[in-house]
């Protein structure tokens, strides 16, 4: 054989053999972090302020993983723009699972179907881990509208078209979305007031400067307790024990309406399965304690749970629904 061509066979083998060694360390090396995984702290961010639901719920969750994963976990509130900087900023951070962070309803469903821009795309960008929890959301009036029943709003509503108004907390809100979905439902005419935050929307509904309020249970629930405001509805599977004379939205065949707030923790795309199945597994272990269930229930939260791809389904479910909204009633925002 002629010396240069037994010289290229013998640098082509040593190529190989290169490659070869160097795609099995790669893949040993990643093996071995994610079977090392975690080994540092991991941060929870949470894109709203503290002291919400969100906040309340993410806290909750971050020192039960701190205690079954073993390792720090901090929580680090990014709040800005409805909860859109924050969920930015995880679907942004690396891939490698020690960035994760709470996703909402408001931030995997309603921003994407409101917004063109809201600086991610949940599918492309955002990893699913779990549910955590779900929480119904109410209507409630102002205790001198002189009605007592969902039957008799509708029918003041169609009696005096553009004359009765809701409250929320902006435009592309839960709150928002749900008076429109409520127009949508009853075929009423009721007029929008949008606020800065659910707090000045509450208030001016408790004054009886505005009539009706779409909400999260928890923040309306003390002034329906207190006398402040009257419950027509809810969206809980069953009537609740703190509301047990208030119907639920789908006793009253009020299908669209009939959805509640979720609270999950996502990551960004391109983490390992290996590692989102780790979180996932940790979350469902502090799920199950019984201490956790207690504080989620003292925030009107109903522990749910499941694996990576019941909270994808849910995600899903819930954008068509608020896109169907988004679009029936032409909200759009740059």
């Amino acid at each position: 054989m002629p010396r240069l061509l037994l010289h290229r066979r013998i640098v082509a083998a040593a190529g190989a053999i290169l490659l070869v060694t160097a795609f099995s360390f790669t893949m040993h090396s990643r093996a071995g972090a994610q079977d090392s995984y975690p080994a540092r702290p991991i941060t929870v961010v949470v894109p709203f302020p503290a002291g919400g639901s969100t906040d309340v719920i993410g806290r909750l969750v971050a020192e039960g993983l701190r205690q079954v994963l073993g390792v720090p976990v901090i929580v680090d509130n990014r709040a800005g723009a409805g909860g859109m900087l924050g969920t930015a900023a995880i679907a942004r951070s690396q891939p490698d699972g020690y960035t994760i962070g709470m996703g909402t309803v408001s931030t995997l469903a309603i921003n994407p179907a409101v917004y063109k821009s809201p600086g991610y795309n949940v599918l492309a960008d955002l990893a699913p881990i779990g549910l955590i929890a779900e929480v119904p959301n109410i209507i409630t009036v102002n205790p001198d509208l002189p009605v007592r029943s969902m039957e008799e709003l509708v029918q003041l509503a169609r009696a005096q078209p553009g004359k009765l108004a809701y409250a929320s907390a902006g435009v592309g809100s839960v709150s928002h979305l749900m008076g429109e979905q409520f127009k949508l439902a009853t075929r009423t005419d009721i007029l929008h007031i949008p606020y800065r935050g659910v707090g000045p929307a509450l208030n001016d509904v408790v004054g009886g400067q505005v009539q009706i309020m779409f909400d999260n249970l928890p923040t309306s629930l003390p002034l329906v307790q207190g006398g402040k405001l009257r419950a027509l509805a809810v969206s809980s599977p069953k009537r609740l024990d703190v509301l047990p004379d208030v119907p639920t939205f789908a006793e009253l065949n009020l299908v669209e309406l009939d959805w509640m707030a979720f609270f999950g923790l996502v990551a960004p795309s391109g983490v390992p399965a290996p590692v989102i199945d780790r979180v996932n597994k940790a979350m469902e272990q502090v799920l199950s304690r019984p201490e956790i269930r207690e504080k989620l229930g003292a925030q009107q939260a109903i522990v749910v749970g499941g694996s990576s791809d019941r909270f994808k389904a849910a995600i899903s479910r819930e954008f068509e629904r608020q896109h169907r909204a988004v679009q029936a009633v032409g909200i759009k925002m740059d």
